[in-house]
């Protein structure tokens, strides 16, 4: 089973920076795609940023040129690096990534317990 343990998140005034960290662990054969995703209060949970294992990424429009997503391959870890955050940035933020155990499962969804993102105005 692969478990996906976030942090880094916390509280920040508007304009400053955060970098949250996501490192998998247990049962891994290879990791397919990693990402990040968020869900404010009363709200779906969103894509933020998507990065393949090969280093394509992808950006919800909200974040693109703010938000910067790269990953490790060899530790199994996904950053997210956020600057000129906004009150509006503020959720909670979930690591998620498509793994497979052994060469014989096909991918699962994993999903981390979340870090919460506060940004004040």
């Amino acid at each position: 089973q692969v478990r996906l343990v976030e942090s880094g998140g916390g509280l920040v005034q508007a304009g400053g920076s955060l970098r949250l960290s996501c490192a998998a662990s247990g049962g891994i054969f290879v990791i397919n795609a990693m990402g990040w995703y968020r869900q404010a209060p009363g709200k779906q949970r969103d894509m933020v940023a998507t990065i393949t294992s090969g280093g394509a990424t992808n950006y919800a429009d909200s974040v693109k040129g703010r938000f910067t997503i790269s990953r490790d391959n060899a530790k199994n870890t996904v950053i997210l690096r956020m600057n000129s955050l906004k009150p509006e940035d503020t959720a909670v933020y979930y690591c998620n990534a498509d793994a497979r155990s052994t060469p014989w499962t096909i991918p699962k969804n994993y999903w981390g317990q979340g870090t919460q993102v506060t940004v004040s105005s």
